[in-house]
């Protein structure tokens, strides 16, 4: 049985492509869309959401229609242009059409891993601190997923003393970033990179007790 309790995300916002197949498995279709999920400032977020046929069945959904999903935040490898690249998917438990106006956080995360790569701490030309995390979420089957963090401020400096091992909560959003990939002297494309941003974590220390940070 999978474990939701940790690894739980919600996102609300407009489809922006249509779906397309993505997968079949023991005769079950699944099929990817992008999300724009809006920021409090006037950016948004574009959030890549895998979807079984099976929820899809109830409502017909179309570019521009608003929707609600709930599920897991969730990594893949995907072998293209030669390499091996991680891509970041909300695996949708349930979808469902929303109103705009409802007052729910569009984009919530909720993760409960272990530091698998020693952090990186950095500051930013204009001095804002930053520390690089990832986090490994366990998943049924003996599986795990793999997702990049980025701690700021207090945070930043909070997360730059963990260890690989170490079991930690965070609660953040799912954020998207666009970014130029030089392919030669003459040619840069546009890639999208997808991280969490935390509000708040929290460092697991034994059964009875954990240390708190935000």
């Amino acid at each position: 049985m999978e474990n939701l309790s940790n690894n739980q995300a919600s996102i609300m916002g407009t489809i922006e492509e249509g779906f397309a197949l993505s997968h079949e498995i023991y005769g079950e279709k699944f099929y990817v869309t992008t999300v724009r999920v809006p920021r409090l400032s006037e950016a948004a977020d574009y959030v890549r959401v895998m979807v079984s046929e099976r929820l899809l069945t109830e409502n017909e959904y179309n570019v521009g229609d608003m929707v609600a999903v709930t599920g897991q935040f969730r990594s893949y490898n995907s072998y293209e242009e030669g390499g091996n690249r991680l891509v970041l998917t909300v695996f949708a438990k349930d979808i469902a059409p929303y109103e705009e106006g409802e007052s729910r956080n569009p984009n919530t995360l909720y993760l409960n891993g272990y530091i698998c790569k020693t952090p990186v701490y950095r500051t930013t030309p204009f001095g804002r601190e930053i520390t690089d995390l990832l986090l490994a979420v366990n998943r049924s089957y003996n599986k795990s997923d793999y997702i990049p963090i980025i701690a700021w401020g207090r945070n930043a400096r909070f997360a730059k003393n963990l260890s690989v091992g170490d079991n930690v909560k965070i609660w953040g959003r799912i954020q998207s970033r666009t970014y130029q990939k030089r392919i030669s002297d003459e040619e840069t494309i546009e890639k999208t990179a997808y991280e969490v941003s935390i509000n708040r974590m929290e460092l697991v220390t034994d059964e009875d007790g954990s240390v708190e940070y935000e």
